[in-house]
């Protein structure tokens, strides 16, 4: 062989050996598809749902996108496709889903500790400093975790949807006194706040059913929110709203299938986590903003909104049995920190300016 035959030889053969190197290279650092069902079994009108879709989502693609290591192909499965309202805990638990956002108020007895806000009206009606404080002992305290983790399911980011609740009725609440007598609609807890009231009946509920419940008899009245108000267009079967402020609560908790989450690459639950905290502040923003303008909405559909004095405000959380005392104690008997997450939690509101009409903390006896 001449030698520049030899020489062309050995060229050709570093060309194709660097040829197969770059395909090798290009093989390796191809994105790999990711399949995840996202579900949730309210529609996708409802809020949350509609900025899972269009917010979390895109905002987990941008995040993977930055590198191109890992793409997510999206199923979305909202409305009853593949579980109702009740259903989502149960739903990613069995894997029919891989990631949804599960409604904590119907599963008190699995997920007792997501009742914090719940247990303790009248203390902040303002949705962005409730989300923040309970996600907060929700990484403070892994309670919360292990509870979803009995669940088969890994907790990301606890959510508030409203800012606070009100009631909602068929005829005038000019007084606290104009509730008893009254069936009135809740999804948990929020039915206890009821108990001071002489007459007054709690009748448990989801709010896909409220219009049905108040148009058919069923209730007199609801607790729900202006901004669910507006879009289950309460105002046509309650038209009047008393605006008691009872307290924004958490309500929504984004969640992985454990067996799931434990086959995802770092880098993608590094970005799950990353935006589930996003979406706990971006729909806690949306709650408050939307709060007022839903409130006109309700009174151009033919609401009418009376307020609640302060009086009568302290009148009603004074008259509550101390139901938040009662969940922690609660707690503490099973062996998990109730007391220490009731008395954490209030002076985390309270450090973000909030005025508690009834301190729940300061009446625990240990």
């Amino acid at each position: 062989m001449s030698t520049m035959t030899l020489r062309r030889a050995m060229l050709s053969a570093v060309v194709s050996a660097g040829l197969f190197a770059g395909l090798h290279a290009q093989s390796a650092n191809a994105t790999e598809t990711i399949n995840m069902i996202a579900i949730d079994g309210y529609p996708d009108r409802s809020m949350w749902v509609k900025e899972f879709s269009g917010f979390f989502i895109p905002r987990v693609n941008e995040e993977l996108a930055a590198t191109g290591n890992y793409k997510i192909e999206w199923q979305e499965a909202y409305g009853g496709t593949i579980v109702k309202p009740r259903g989502v805990l149960e739903g990613i638990k069995l894997g029919l889903g891989d990631i949804g956002i599960v409604t904590t108020i119907f599963h008190n007895s699995a997920l007792p500790s997501q009742g914090i806000s719940a247990v303790t009206p009248f203390v902040s009606a303002d949705a962005r400093v409730v989300a923040k404080a309970v996600d907060e002992i929700a990484k403070e305290f892994p309670q919360m975790a292990s509870e979803l983790e009995a669940e088969n399911q890994i907790y990301l980011a606890t959510g508030v949807v409203l800012d606070t609740y009100q009631i909602f009725s068929k005829t005038p609440i000019n007084a606290l006194s104009d509730l008893g007598g009254m069936k009135v609609a809740g999804a948990g807890y929020n039915l206890r706040y009821l108990e001071g009231i002489e007459g007054a009946a709690g009748v448990r509920g989801g709010l896909p059913n409220f219009y049905n419940m108040l148009q058919t008899g069923v209730v007199d009245a609801a607790m729900l929110w202006p901004e669910a108000a507006k879009t289950f267009k309460i105002a046509e079967v309650a038209p009047y709203m008393l605006k008691a402020d009872l307290g924004a609560v958490n309500s929504k908790t984004v969640t992985v299938n454990k067996d799931v989450w434990n086959k995802l690459p770092d880098e993608v639950k590094t970005a799950l986590q990353k935006v589930a905290v996003e979406y706990r502040d971006h729909v806690a923003g949306i709650a408050m903003d939307r709060a007022a303008e839903s409130l006109e909405a309700y009174k151009a559909g033919g609401g009418t909104v009376v307020e609640m004095s302060a009086e009568a405000r302290a009148a009603w959380a004074n008259s509550m049995p101390n139901i938040a005392v009662d969940w922690a104690q609660k707690l503490d008997t099973a062996g998990a920190p109730g007391s220490e997450m009731l008395k954490a939690y209030m002076a985390k509101l309270k450090a973000a300016g909030q005025v508690p009409i009834r301190d729940w903390a300061a009446e625990l006896t240990n």
